[in-house]
């Protein structure tokens, strides 16, 4: 072959080289983009896809950028070419439904700052100090911090702290404390995780953020299911709030002004420890996507129910409600809304698939009822676990009013 003709080839082949890729990326970003986004309107049918519908509304700033560039990859190809044509198409769908969630925003921030003015007052931020508002995230959502995450100032923390150890489990808590001595309000945090997994260190971001502005935060953990049933998480609970309050001087907090906050199974938890009589003197209760009335939430499970709900609550009870109505009834935090509570804030997403939303508000319906102080407040487009995303769309509006409540009622 003479060389000339070597050549021709060469070029030939790089330019083949060129076009497939040309085709091939923006191709592809279409593709990636659009199954992404898909997620945002489409829950997930099982616990292994759970993490793109949770994920995918909350990083949805992150597609709308996506989704463009894919247009703009696509539309200088439109007239070269059916695979251009098909690209371009997918690139607008995914583009519309990555503008789902902000679109949603506005409404959603309306409806959560009225929730908190009619629960707390039309001047409720004005009881709040002036250095502490300074404090605050100054809007419910920063583009900005979607992109680069949310700063979080230094803090002290003391990770791990044994405080019993039950049948043998050695159980232990994390400690967050602002980075000046002094005595603070405190958050009790417990963890999520369907009570079969789960650490004191999940969703560390938050505790860390709340310390730094002000807060003694304790995570603190408890035992799993199936092993160890019901009550065994609330005697656990109660455990490590004796633990607390016997150190209560030695970790800097204001017993007068001791919040509880829950994430799922966690928020479940917090209300129990809250909720009943005689329960520890808390000042407000945190509610995230929390399970209220267990016997219905099993006879009504989500559709489509990526844990299997009814398996979940078997393993943490022991049986069915027809089989244990005592049992069911005793765990249900509903149960104990029979006269005026603490102060609670409940935070519920609405395509929530693993604790429906409309028990949350069936929840806040009955606190009102008794006269205790309650905001509800729904986000359009999250899922369950939506803050495990920390700077996403759906953690920035629940931090921007949890720190807000927070501060007024421990005031």
């Amino acid at each position: 072959m003479s060389r000339k003709r070597k050549s021709k080839n060469q070029r030939t082949i790089a330019a083949g080289v060129v076009l497939l890729f040309s085709l091939l990326i923006p191709s592809l970003l279409s593709l990636v983009g659009l199954f992404l986004s898909l997620w945002i309107v489409i829950p997930a049918p099982t616990f292994s896809l759970l993490p793109l519908a949770i994920g995918a509304p909350e990083v949805s700033p992150w597609l709308i950028g996506l989704n463009l560039f894919a247009m703009i990859l696509t539309v200088r190809g439109i007239h070269h070419g059916w695979v251009y044509r098909i690209a371009f198409v997918c690139s607008i769908v995914a583009f519309v439904l990555s503008l789902i969630p902000l679109l949603q925003f506005p409404i959603a921030n309306q409806q959560a700052s009225t929730a908190m003015r009619l629960a707390l007052g039309e001047t409720y931020l004005s009881k709040i100090p002036q250095e502490q508002q300074a404090q605050f995230r100054s809007s419910p959502f920063a583009l900005l911090d979607s992109f680069r995450g949310i700063p979080i100032r230094e803090i002290r923390d003391t990770p791990n702290i044994q405080f019993a150890a039950p049948s043998n489990v050695p159980l232990r808590l994390n400690l967050y404390q602002p980075l000046q001595s002094g005595k603070y309000p405190a958050i009790v945090v417990i963890y999520g995780g369907a009570w079969r997994s789960g650490a004191p260190d999940s969703n560390e971001a938050f505790s860390r953020y709340m310390a730094a502005r002000g807060y003694v935060v304790v995570a603190v953990d408890y035992r799993h299911a199936p092993e160890f049933r019901f009550p065994a998480q609330v005697e656990d609970i109660k455990t490590a709030l004796n633990f607390i309050r016997q150190r209560a001087g030695e970790y800097e907090i204001d017993l007068d002004r001791v919040a509880v906050m829950g994430r799922s199974a966690g928020a479940h938890l917090a209300m129990l420890a809250a909720y009943p009589p005689e329960s520890f003197p808390f000042r407000a209760v945190v509610n995230y996507y929390g399970p209220v009335d267990l016997t219905l939430g099993y006879r009504d499970p989500p559709n489509p129910d990526p844990i299997d709900s009814r398996t979940v609550l078997k393993a943490f009870l022991g049986g069915t409600p027809d089989q244990l109505p005592t049992a069911y009834q005793l765990a249900s935090p509903f149960s104990y809304v029979t006269r005026p509570l603490p102060p609670s804030l409940l935070i519920y997403g609405k395509n929530d698939h693993l604790v429906q939303s409309k028990f949350g508000r069936a929840l806040f319906d009955q606190l009102k009822a008794v006269n205790s102080q309650a905001v509800f407040i729904e986000i359009p487009w999250a899922e369950h676990a939506f803050d495990a995303v920390f700077n996403g769309l759906s953690s920035q509006l629940a931090l921007y009013y949890t720190e807000r409540f927070l501060a007024s009622v421990l005031h």
